[in-house]
């Protein structure tokens, strides 16, 4: 790898200890690309870490903002960033050069343990395995843009495209793409449409076995379904950046700089699609290596302080650490004791379910597989237990100004599993789509907010279309529900309106 970053090599000491933790990574069965491991101090990781883990990325203020945070948490004390590591073949990981050795052993055995999930999950499994050299040709091309049409110009339609990079969707890849099955249509419009008449050896009963009623009503479903068709889109859209990149009246910059951006849009989603699972899996195995295999004595208080620091998790907020490597262990548990199947789930004595155990030891071969097969969603959806949730104390909470501080408000498992996933669902943004790029006749973008009982915000609503509105270059508008009552919110020429339909 060539880059400012590669600028220190692993001390001997270090590299005995990837080696050693390596082999024990893989007897535990922990299948990963190659890892090539780079040292480097508290700034060059903070910038790093803005730029999503590439040094190659293409220049924005929004990076640098992101960099400026990151060292204002450093100073502080606020945070410290231990590793970083990126999915690509071969992964690179960048251990600070601050850790002492058994941090750098514990940080090394996490990042074996992300790197088999890289490989492994199904989510990441249509991902660019070489988007380190695609993030370098990304940055060419915005370079080049820059010398050609000024900074300012081009930073500042970059400032829109990446203010809607969330208006993708993350399902895509995963589906196959809608095939069109229209019979007997032309170019010319729907007079030669056939509603599809039986052959009849007898013309007198052509009325019986061909009811023009019923030969009427076929002709206008398929009318109806040419016109469908020629709307545009046809269906509603969930890749909002797809169709504006092939109907917004772009210059080839433009399409260029917004293909950019959505394309690293896609590259990044499964990373938040399985946040909780991916950190989870990776702490499950530093912590498995590490108090199995790699921890000395002399290192167990440093180990056993800085893990207990990580796994930490506040009244009311989720650690996706702790969240994640406690209910890999449930799991692993469960499958161990045959605590599943329909004899479990109906037994209702609480104290032979505690001491329900079948000694069937599926527990290993069950988190390989939800370790292939998941995302955060499925994850909790199909694995997150009343009893998991009670040991957790994963309740819904709420500051008391009388009392200064957070209590349990609602312990109803299903109200906290819904909101849960409600949280997880989507990335944890609105639902948007894009039904016709021809609204009124007039040109205009019209965007559908599927309402799943939570208004938009409207502050932040009124900029996505205004960053939309730039790049469609004509009034776009947004349809949702406001108190039960559907409301249509435009942006035209720099003014927002409202109105109840």
């Amino acid at each position: 790898m060539s880059s400012a970053y590669n600028n220190s090599e692993l001390t001997s000491e270090l590299v005995e200890v990837r080696d050693q933790i390596r082999g024990y990574a893989e007897e535990f069965g922990l299948d990963f690309f190659e890892v090539i491991f780079e040292m480097v101090d508290h700034e060059e990781i903070n910038s790093l870490a803005a730029l999503g883990g590439f040094p190659v990325r293409y220049p924005h203020w929004r990076f640098g903002m992101d960099y400026d945070q990151l060292s204002k948490g450093y100073t502080w004390g606020l945070q410290k960033i231990y590793e970083m590591v990126i999915n690509t073949n071969p992964s690179y990981a960048y251990l600070m050069k601050s850790n002492n050795r058994v941090d750098q052993k514990t940080v090394i055995a996490h990042v074996y343990g992300h790197v088999d999930f890289f490989k492994n999950n199904y989510w990441f499994s249509k991902t660019n395995r070489k988007m380190l050299d695609t993030m370098a040709n990304h940055s060419v091309k915005v370079r080049n843009m820059m010398d050609r049409l000024g900074r300012d110009k081009v930073e500042g339609f970059l400032d829109h495209c990446l203010a809607i990079e969330n208006l993708i969707d993350p399902y895509l890849p995963y589906s196959n793409p809608k095939k069109r099955d229209l019979k007997n249509l032309d170019s010319e419009g729907t007079d030669h449409l056939d509603p599809g008449r039986f052959k009849i050896d007898r013309q007198y009963m052509d009325q019986y076995i061909n009811p023009p009623k019923y030969l009427e009503e076929q002709k206008k479903k398929m009318e109806d379904q040419v016109r469908k068709n020629k709307k545009n889109p046809s269906d509603s859209q969930k890749d909002i950046l797809a169709f504006l990149l092939e109907n917004a009246p772009l210059e080839i910059w433009e399409q260029e700089a917004l293909s950019i951006v959505r394309d690293e849009a896609y590259y990044f989603a499964p990373q938040a699609q399985t946040k909780i699972m991916n950190e989870g899996w990776a702490s499950y195995w530093h912590s498995k290596i590490m108090t199995q295999k790699a921890l000395k004595d002399s290192e167990l208080i440093d180990f056993s302080d800085h893990h207990a620091g990580t796994m930490a998790m506040q009244p009311g907020q989720i650690n996706p650490y702790k969240i994640g490597i406690e209910l890999f262990r449930d799991i692993e548990d469960r499958w161990d004791r045959g605590k599943f199947g329909k004899e479990y789930d109906e037994c209702d004595s609480l104290v032979t379910k505690s001491k329900w155990d079948k000694q069937l030891g599926l527990g290993r071969k069950k988190i390989f597989e939800v370790r292939r097969v998941c995302n955060d969603v499925t994850f909790i959806d199909e694995y997150l237990t009343e009893e998991f949730a009670e040991r957790l104390k994963l309740y819904t909470y709420a500051f008391n100004r009388r009392t200064n501080q957070y209590e349990i408000v609602d312990r109803n498992f299903k109200k906290i599993k819904e909101k849960l996933l409600f949280q997880l669902t989507n990335l944890g943004q609105p639902f948007i789509y894009v039904t016709d790029g021809n609204f009124q006749n007039k040109g205009e973008l019209l965007l559908w907010h599927k309402h799943q009982g939570l208004d938009l915000d409207i502050r932040w609503a009124r900029e996505t279309m205004r960053s939309i509105g730039e790049i469609w270059k004509r009034p776009v508008n947004v349809e949702t529900e406001v108190d039960g009552q559907k409301k249509l919110y435009t942006y035209s020429r720099g003014e927002f309106s409202e109105k109840f339909l």
